[in-house]
């Protein structure tokens, strides 16, 4: 969600803008299948140490996920970009400077999401870019602007709440018992010290696991 200290304040629930800010083409996905499916999605990065962990973390347990990147991060640290996508994760766009984006116009929300979109392209050239989160959740036009553009807003079903840093074994509680069919989490990689977050993705997975979940990547149609 924004820079060193991100967010400032907590996501608002990721529904559909509200009277007078234009009907969005789509909701925003919250959810990516049914059965025990989730997806693990990851904002405010890349960050030059969690970003390439929290990689090894996923690479080990052979698990795939979207990023939904800062322009900023991104013409900051082009390399570790590089590397989420040469992993095969999903790369998303949150953003040139993890603004609110609520009371914005449509013509400067286009403006910040294409230029978001250039510099990750110029990081990884050719790059699908296929999603977009508001930073916050604070929706406004965004959804209508970022289908028009030729991506999907997605928001999430589960919020683990990991910008606050509760302590590893609380966002571990929070993931397992928090997930629901289908389900969306929305966890943070950028933004702050994420060493809990990923310490707690580490062990959740072969938790979830066992349990008989399977972990997606979202279907951009």
């Amino acid at each position: 969600m924004s820079s060193s200290t991100q967010p400032l304040r907590s996501p608002r629930p990721a529904t559909a803008p509200g009277p007078g800010t234009g009907a969005p083409a789509a909701r925003p996905v919250e959810v990516v299948g049914t059965g025990q499916v989730v997806c693990l999605t990851f904002d405010d990065g890349p960050h030059p140490v969690h970003t390439p962990r929290l990689l090894d973390v996923l690479a080990a347990h052979q698990v795939r996920a979207v990023f939904f990147l800062q322009g900023d991060r991104v013409t900051e640290h082009p390399d570790v970009v590089r590397r989420i996508a040469a992993a095969g994760h999903t790369l998303a766009n949150h953003g040139m400077h993890h603004d609110d984006m609520s009371g914005w116009t449509a013509g400067r929300i286009a403006s910040d999401l294409l230029q978001t979109n250039a510099v990750i392209r110029q990081a990884v050239p050719y790059a699908p870019v296929l999603w977009f989160r508001a930073p916050y959740g604070a929706w406004g036009q965004s959804p209508t602007v970022a289908t028009a553009l030729g991506m999907r807003p997605m928001g999430w079903r589960l919020a683990v709440t990991d910008w606050e840093p509760p302590g590893t074994d609380e966002l571990l509680r929070r993931i397992t018992e928090g997930v629901t069919p289908g389900a969306v989490v929305l966890l943070h990689d950028g933004g702050g010290d994420r060493s809990q977050t990923v310490d707690a993705v580490d062990r959740a997975i072969p938790v979830l696991r066992a349990h008989g979940w399977r972990f997606t990547l979202p279907d951009a149609r």
